[in-house]
């Protein structure tokens, strides 16, 4: 008897149904995503100001970099809003989701409302709001002339701006704080038992089970909420007018690259700009994934 060619056939068009059904998102990483990606790599040896052809200038943009003030500048305030916001975001979400997961009636509302400000937090509205929260006669020194303490203008002062936007960025909690409760509601009960017949205290039963517990899930907080805060543009773009100001207290490295792009039209080195960007994202997720050998704890450790 001849063999049977239905099978072959058939899984011949179960693949192309799969191609079918994968083709918006191959043309979307295409178009969106990779060749964007390869055009920005080529302008960033360029000098490129939309108006005219690319002309190639080698590695010209990155050594422009090292005698570039305002990129040391962005460099710096970049680097202190991710190495203090995201901390404390990560430690208040943490306390958060520990409360809440003590039974707290009305849960669901509770989660809900935590987690609305991470929705909205990266928006032009939130940013409008906390420039008048924070500005001259914002709510917090109509707080402050309460109990007769003259306010200032946190804003304009360059060296209380910065940290608006990093108690900004903390008060997006709500994500990471979703993602704890999640991996506090998986850690059996009979640990705490145990720990509790032995005399543990709730403080050492938080530091000696549920925090190695949840490494995995702290860490993959870290590496998100890390990226994101490199990311950060729309918040200090709003609150500075798009200046960076006040003396480039809130310059975040993205908004010096918006600057460069799309007010000096720079465009070769805007680019190359993101690209170092991209490689200390990419060095840093690394270095977080080589640490986390010595204190992330898997189930099978």
């Amino acid at each position: 008897m001849a063999p049977s060619v239905k099978r072959p056939t058939a899984d011949r068009r179960q693949g192309r149904a799969a191609y079918v059904f994968l083709t918006p998102w191959l043309l979307g990483l295409c178009l969106v995503t990779a060749i964007p990606l390869a055009a920005s790599l080529y302008l960033a040896f360029t000098d490129y100001n939309i108006l005219s052809t690319p002309n190639f200038t080698g590695f010209d943009n990155f050594e422009r970099m090292l005698g570039d003030e305002r990129f040391w500048a962005s460099s710096s305030v970049t680097a202190r809003y991710v190495l203090v916001s995201v901390p404390l975001q990560l430690m208040f979400a943490l306390l958060l989701a520990v409360l809440l997961d003590r039974g707290v009636r009305g849960l669901s509302f509770y989660r809900g409302a935590f987690y609305l400000p991470s929705l909205l937090g990266a928006s032009v509205a939130i940013a409008v709001l906390w420039r008048e929260v924070f500005g001259h006669h914002g709510l917090i020194n109509d707080a402050l002339a309460l109990i007769g303490i003259e306010g200032q203008s946190w804003l304009q002062n360059p060296s209380t701006a910065l940290s608006t936007l990093i108690v900004l960025n903390v008060w997006t909690f709500g994500s990471p704080m979703v993602i704890f409760l999640a991996g506090l509601r998986q850690i059996p009960e009979e640990y705490y038992e145990a720990a509790r017949v032995d005399g543990a205290s709730r403080v050492r039963q938080f530091w000696h089970i549920t925090v190695p517990i949840l490494t995995p899930i702290i860490f993959f907080n870290l590496i998100l909420q890390t990226i994101g805060a490199f990311q950060t543009f729309t918040q200090a773009h709003v609150i500075s007018g798009g200046t960076g100001g006040p003396v480039d207290s809130t310059l975040f490295y993205t908004l010096y690259v918006y600057q460069q792009g799309f007010k000096a039209f720079d465009m070769g080195y805007a680019s190359a700009l993101a690209w170092v960007l991209l490689l200390v994202i990419g060095a840093v997720t690394a270095v977080h994934f080589f640490l986390s050998k010595y204190w992330v704890f898997y189930g099978d450790d």
